[in-house]
């Protein structure tokens, strides 16, 4: 019965994002294509009962069009905080706070220009033997500024779902390579900077981590986006590198603690 159900319920959100994959695939319509590298920083640390606090740190780097290096220049930089609230083994919410500098990302009429962005977010595990399934819904307030000192608002809607597989272990620890394949929905209300289509983009992901131990974990992805845009569409070819650090500074303290500490004599 919790199969079929389960069923019932993907199966809507699967023929929708097959629907716009085949229309990524198939437009008709001008493309701009870039190539960019991702990476990313997280420091994650759970305090007291199911809270967990976040700190991001990453950047984009993009070819443009008329030089095709992927690291021609320094598109975006940014610092993002989180919240993450696990209320039960199934669900976790989420909020956040973050700063980007918009330094010349080529989907916003921005050069060299701030944007202030939160978000709320809750996120469902499927937990099966042998991988992990997870859906997504976050909710954005983006804040970003003009050339005329002005802030224009909007706000964004992304759903994801998201296959996690250990390949060489029941679980995700330490020495296990794991598979990672997703898909991204995006919705937009209408704005200047970032244009006036209610479908924004979407981004399919697929790649591979691996474990060092039990707080670090490396992540290597490809990235494809592709944006409908009047007259000319958009797509975006990134290598992506995350890196995730748990209990960094505890971890530093426990090493340095311990390596003062004086040796036993008898």
């Amino acid at each position: 019965m919790r199969l079929k159900r389960l069923t019932r319920i993907l199966c809507p959100g699967i023929g929708i994002v097959v629907f716009f994959l085949i229309l990524s695939i198939y437009g008709t319509a001008q493309t701009n294509s870039y190539s960019q590298f991702w990476n990313e920083f997280a420091f994650t640390r759970a305090f007291k009962g199911k809270w967990v606090g976040e700190l991001d740190l990453g950047q984009t780097w993009s070819s443009t069009p008329e030089n095709s290096n992927p690291f021609y220049v320094n598109s975006q930089l940014y610092v993002r905080s989180w919240i993450h609230f696990y209320a039960t083994s199934r669900w976790k919410f989420s909020a956040f706070f973050s700063y980007y500098y918009n330094r010349a990302v080529p989907e916003l009429s921005q050069k060299r220009l701030p944007e202030l962005r939160m978000a709320y977010q809750a996120t469902y595990y499927f937990h099966k033997v042998g991988y992990t399934l997870l859906g997504r819904l976050r909710i954005e307030d983006r804040k970003l500024r003009t050339e005329e000192n002005i802030w224009e608002a909007l706000y964004r809607f992304r759903t994801q779902i998201k296959f996690v597989k250990p390949i060489n272990g029941k679980a995700i620890r330490k020495g296990v390579v794991y598979a990672i394949a997703s898909d991204e929905l995006y919705f937009k209300t209408g704005a200047f900077i970032s244009g006036t289509q209610f479908f924004d983009r979407n981004r399919l992901t697929a790649g591979a981590g691996y474990a060092f131990n039990d707080d670090i974990q490396l992540e290597v992805t490809y990235v494809n986006e592709y944006l409908p845009r009047d007259g000319t569409d958009e797509m975006y070819h990134a290598f992506q590198v995350n890196v995730s650090i748990n209990n960094f500074f505890p971890n530093i303290k426990k090493k340095l603690f311990n390596r003062n500490e004086p040796l036993d004599h008898e």
